[in-house]
């Protein structure tokens, strides 16, 4: 069987990469092809991220010969620049290589200032992964002479022990608490969120709007004082373990108001929680989701739009019932961690 290193992110990192990886770190495929997970940055100081690129990369060169594939997880330019070290070592050790493209924006990466670095990177792999289909025709479009060996691997919906089920959750009304997570800035649309909420907030005074991630906190509640709902929007700072856990149990909606994304974790998180789920179409979103059906939509920076969503789902009790089956369904289904890493387990043999 193959044996694997994969090159990410610290597991200590808030970000989409390294929970993909400690998804998979579960799996029977991480196991089967002796999977090592070698950590090549952490969000931090300029210090902080050089000794996690020199001890990373003394990590890599020890366990380089005794592997078969290099399995390298990119997103953004600085990553990508980082990570054509390792490929390049990797392909003078004769090693099978596979890059896993996480970018939120085509227009900072593949069909941005630094285009060159990404057609580098892939051109030199054995395989591009990308995280949904309208990724992968991105891919093809930027870089045709890659098409071929470019293939789509979802992220996957975490397990979760005694996960919340969609006939046993109370659906009132009349209280209940909106949730979102990740990091709070400006692209991930936390003002449009806390102005869709003042919008809905008087007609529903028992609700309440819950962020959960670190980022711009000071900033955000302060306007939410501006607008009047200081004292309904909580802030959990960045949540991991039992308190991530929790804050997805208490929840009645979650809601992502993101202007870019590649495939958003927080909503499989949401749907790992059965959670009814409100979002802007971003990233691979468009490509599973159908409006009304299974999720609510509306355009990034809409709050009108975002508002009534929200207002449609508090309201009625049905819909959020049906939209979080509809979750659920994902969860189990399309999503489900065996499934996804039987694929990946299925693509590292192919490369043997």
């Amino acid at each position: 069987m193959a044996k694997v290193l994969v090159l990410a992110t610290s597991r200590h990192s808030h970000g989409g990469i390294s929970s993909v990886v400690a998804a998979h770190e579960h799996t029977p495929q991480w196991k089967e092809h002796g999977c090592r997970w070698i950590a090549t940055h952490h969000s931090g100081s300029a210090l902080t991220k050089l000794a996690y690129l020199v001890s990373g990369m003394a990590q890599y060169l020890v366990a380089l010969p005794g592997c078969d594939i290099v399995h390298i997880h990119t997103s953004e330019p600085p990553s990508a620049m980082r990570k054509t070290m390792f490929m390049r070592l990797a392909k003078l050790a004769g090693k099978k290589t596979i890059v896993h493209f996480h970018a939120f924006d085509t227009s900072t990466t593949i069909c941005g200032p630094h285009a060159d670095v990404y057609r580098r990177l892939f051109t030199m792999a054995d395989r591009v992964v990308v995280l949904s289909p309208s990724w992968q025709k991105a891919v093809a479009e930027a870089f045709p002479e890659v098409a071929a060996k470019t293939s789509v691997l979802y992220n996957p919906c975490p397990e979760i022990a005694d996960a919340p089920q969609p006939d046993a959750r109370q659906y009132s009304s009349e209280e209940g608490s909106i949730l979102t997570a990740g990091v709070i800035t400006d692209r991930k649309g936390y003002r449009d969120l806390i102005a869709a909420f003042a919008r809905v907030a008087q007609s529903h005074p028992h609700w309440r709007l819950t962020f959960a991630g670190s980022g711009e906190i000071d900033k955000a509640k302060q306007l939410a004082d501006d607008l009047g709902v200081a004292d309904r929007v909580d802030f959990l700072g960045w949540v991991a373990g039992a308190n991530k856990d929790r804050a997805f149990r208490q929840a009645s909606i979650f809601c992502l108001p993101s202007y870019a994304e590649g495939f958003p974790m927080a909503v499989l998180d949401a749907w790992a929680y059965a959670l009814p789920v409100a979002a802007t179409p971003v990233g691979g979103l468009p490509d599973i989701v159908s409006d009304g059906e299974d999720i609510m939509l509306f355009n990034p920076g809409d709050t009108e739009a975002m508002a009534l969503a929200l207002e449609k789902l508090i309201s009625d009790t049905d819909l959020r019932k049906k939209i979080a089956q509809k979750s659920n369904k994902f969860a189990k289904n399309t999503f489900n961690i065996l499934t996804i890493g039987r694929r990946l387990g299925e693509l590292y043999n192919s490369l043997k």
